[in-house]
């Protein structure tokens, strides 16, 4: 893709829509969402089957934990940008069901052009990686999510990598749950700290 600017994300979103069609186990373009000039912009891995259904980022099961911890961490979703490294759902049919199918790295690195446009509109004050896709897209590198958690640069930007919200909704154990839910909120503690500095 070549050089271009965008004078506006509806302008990005449109120029998207015709870059990526739907196909065969790929969904729509799901864009992001929320204000320019957010304090916070939120990228996650991809959309999801709800997502892809309803046309917004973030809207289905880890959506709904990311909401929760984002009130615990008194972040105003509304104020925040939510978004995808990749902006369309990967999946597998089984039946009726359309299975998560996790992105390459040749499809992440494809529409990472793509992200840096969007975030160099919206122009937030810290970029919070969710999980290793978005890590891998911001930091152009592989990430480890364990041993990396916590404030990082993404090019010129500030940025902060932690774990995506559907992990959370992966751990079988209660008590282990509660506990790495509470961390996740400190990590968006801690972005909405960042995002408040100049």
């Amino acid at each position: 893709m070549t050089e271009q600017d965008f004078a506006s994300l509806d302008d990005l979103n449109h120029a998207m829509r015709r870059e990526f069609p739907p196909a065969a186990g790929v969904g729509r373009v799901v864009p992001g969402e929320g204000p320019m000039l957010a304090a916070i912009a939120f990228v996650g891995e991809q959309p999801g089957d709800a997502e892809d259904r309803e046309g917004r980022p973030f809207v289905g099961p880890a959506g709904r934990l990311l909401d929760r911890a984002l009130a615990e961490a008194d972040i105003d979703r509304d104020k925040a940008y939510m978004t995808n490294a990749v902006k369309q759902f990967h999946f597998t049919e089984r039946g009726k069901r359309r299975l998560h199918r996790k992105p390459r790295t040749g499809e992440i690195v494809h529409q990472r052009w793509w992200l840096w446009r969007e975030i160099d509109l919206v122009r937030p004050k810290v970029i919070v990686a969710l999980g290793s896709t978005a890590g891998l897209a911001l930091a152009e590198r592989s990430v480890a999510v364990t041993r990396e958690r916590g404030p990082m640069s993404f090019g010129n930007r500030r940025g902060l990598l932690t774990v995506h919200p559907s992990y959370l909704l992966r751990i079988p154990d209660a008590g282990a749950k509660q506990a790495a839910f509470e961390a996740f909120v400190d990590d968006l503690k801690l972005a909405r700290e960042i995002g408040q500095t100049n």
